[in-house]
């Protein structure tokens, strides 16, 4: 898929998700698993160095993201934002990403047979890594210019009317 074309999707869905500027990433998974009608779980783990980043893991009731739990805030968003990509453009496993590979020990509510795919986060060389990488990089990109220029709703309602009424009609770019 195209960047422009990533790029509309992306603003779709932040639409379609009511995502308002600061981007909350675990907001964004909640409300993506809802509309998918299957939660988007968030595990923080001690992924291996070197090694991947992230992991995703689908099984038939939940989407697990594994993300390194031992780095940056910012960064965790990234790697989540990146694993979403792949949840986003429906990737499938290429057949390296054996969950026991690089996830020892998979916590005990994931049911290893109930695996449906695994991609995990190594390189971008490969087309569908690069579209998921590009996927995160649309949404940090508009979310760091948004979250600077976008003033904070007013905790008053009539106070809050009147900025919608007559405030910069900002949104996902």
């Amino acid at each position: 898929m195209k960047e422009r074309e990533l790029r509309r999707r992306c603003r779709r869905l932040l639409k379609q998700l009511h995502i308002e500027p600061p981007l909350d990433v675990p907001e964004l998974c909640e409300r993506l698993g809802a509309q998918r009608g299957k939660p988007i779980r968030l595990m923080p783990y001690p992924l291996e160095v070197p090694g991947p980043f992230g992991c995703w893991i689908a099984t038939a009731g939940a989407d697990y993201v594994f993300f390194q739990q031992e780095t940056t805030r910012s960064h965790q968003d990234h790697i989540i934002l990146h694993e979403l990509g792949h949840i986003l453009a429906d990737h499938h496993a290429m057949g390296d990403a054996e969950p026991d590979d690089f996830l020892p020990g998979l916590p005990p509510d994931i049911d290893g047979d109930a695996v449906r795919r695994a991609l995990r986060r190594t390189s971008y060389d490969e087309a569908h890594e690069w579209e998921a990488e590009t996927v995160a990089t649309i949404i940090l990109e508009w979310a760091s210019v948004l979250n600077y220029t976008i003033p904070k709703a007013a905790g008053d309602h009539d106070l809050r009317r009147i900025q919608d009424a007559l405030g910069d009609r900002q949104g996902w770019l």
